[in-house]
């Protein structure tokens, strides 16, 4: 009986370590997605922001 419980209690925590990681893996992935640049969509290079230098 103790092995058994023993056992549920392994596999409940590796169950618990893979579903953090996909969820880690998952938000990772929506950050990167968010912060990524915006291709342009008409060919020309993106506009400086005000009061960027000019050299």
């Amino acid at each position: 009986m103790k092995k058994l419980l023993a056992l549920a209690v392994i596999a409940g925590g590796v169950l618990f370590v893979v579903k953090r990681n996909k969820a880690a893996k998952a938000e990772a992935e929506l950050w990167r997605a968010a912060t990524a640049p915006v291709p342009s969509t008409n060919g020309t290079t993106p506009a400086k922001p005000a009061g960027a230098s000019h050299n």
